[in-house]
């Protein structure tokens, strides 16, 4: 699958990162019912100007491990552990008004929904500007103007009237719009966003793209983009982490994640998007059984149940994320495109009978 130039120049810099998640752990507990591991030790890295691809099916814990790095899930549902370093500052240990004045201003974050994130009884203009006023010294009359201004960036038209409306006169794409103006107001070093473009049609969504692509070239903004779409991910991201019922299963540098992926179940994410240069006859292959149906990663690989070439050897419980010996082939093409294969992100993967790489037969029976 071919991909264009990744959205930043300055990825494969060697720059120190500015969010490092080391060991991310989520476990949702209510009386009277078995704990759910969400998050199971996740770690990530993402450097000023990088765009890092969270990638997977809904259930994967994509969005969860956001909302704890932000410190935005319920405490008394949620235990979390682990480390979200922000400058060196663990943002998991800071006390809530530190969070409060170092979200939308250092990290922003674009939620899924923004039918039920945006307030419904306040006009837009003034959701915008009031995060505005708590973080910068803008003026009642600065902070209204740069809302337009926000309004106009993001594709929104007839602004200055907008501003007034409130979130059921406006579409679906427009709420999510409001949602990205919102983050994008203070000029964050950190964004996450959690699919930013679902509700968007195709024009404004590459608009969209473009201007987040801006913001992570023109300001150093390091950005966590959380999708399943694949073409957004070639598109926008210089890395790629792949999740699956919680854990990371490979990680790698765009390029040479869509050039070879290992893990089979990346490979067959890939599978299921359809290709302009396929016969229009062509099946696709979509990957079977539901995300429902996994092991427990004590007992081995959680995709083991719908994996093609699952075997017993699979079920292990030491089952850990690990450099690709045979990856890395592709790093100096990336390098050259200034991406973050060009050395700062390495290929790992957690399977034990991966995708075989070009020209090496590898095929083993399905036998659990």
């Amino acid at each position: 699958m071919s991909a264009p130039a990744p959205a930043s120049a300055a990825a494969g810099s060697g720059a120190a990162p500015l969010l490092s998640v080391r060991d991310l752990r989520v476990v949702f507990a209510a009386r009277g019912r078995r704990p759910v591991h969400a998050v199971d030790g996740v770690s990530f890295d993402v450097r000023p100007g990088e765009v890092m691809g969270l990638v997977g099916e809904s259930g994967s814990g994509k969005s969860v491990t956001s909302l704890a790095v932000t410190g935005l899930l319920p405490r008394r549902a949620a235990r979390v552990s682990g480390q979200a370093l922000l400058d060196g500052r663990d943002l998991l240990a800071l006390p809530q008004r530190r969070l409060d004045e170092l979200r939308g201003r250092d990290v922003a974050m674009v939620f899924q929904d923004p039918m039920t994130s945006l307030n419904p009884v306040v006009p837009v203009g003034l959701q915008i500007t009031e995060v505005l006023r708590r973080h910068t010294p803008a003026t009642r009359a600065q902070a209204r103007e740069r809302a337009v201004e926000l309004l106009a960036r993001v594709g929104i038209p007839d602004p200055r009237r907008r501003v007034r409306e409130f979130p059921h006169q406006l579409s679906g794409g427009m709420r999510q719009r409001v949602m990205i103006a919102i983050a994008l107001a203070c000029s964050p070093r950190l964004l996450i966003a959690d699919e930013p473009t679902t509700a968007l049609d195709v024009t404004i969504q590459a608009q969209v793209l473009e201007l987040l692509k801006e913001l992570v070239v023109e300001q150093g903004t390091a950005m966590v983009l959380i999708t399943h779409d694949l073409g957004v991910v070639a598109g926008l991201c210089d890395a790629v982490t792949v999740m699956y019922s919680g854990r990371v299963v490979e990680r790698a540098g765009r390029r040479e994640l869509f050039a070879h992926p290992r893990h089979r179940y990346t490979a067959g994410l890939l599978a299921a998007v359809p290709r302009l240069d396929a016969p229009r006859d062509a099946p696709l292959r979509p990957i079977p059984g539901t995300p429902r149906d996994v092991l427990a990663w004590a007992d081995g690989c959680a995709f083991a149940p719908r994996c093609p070439a699952a075997a017993a050897d699979c079920l292990r419980a030491d089952l850990a994320l690990v450099p690709d010996p045979d990856g890395g082939a592709d790093g100096g093409a990336d390098g050259a495109d200034g991406g973050a294969d060009g050395g700062a992100v390495g290929h790992e993967m957690r399977c034990v009978h991966p995708v075989p790489e070009p020209g090496h037969d590898q095929g083993r029976g399905r036998a659990v």
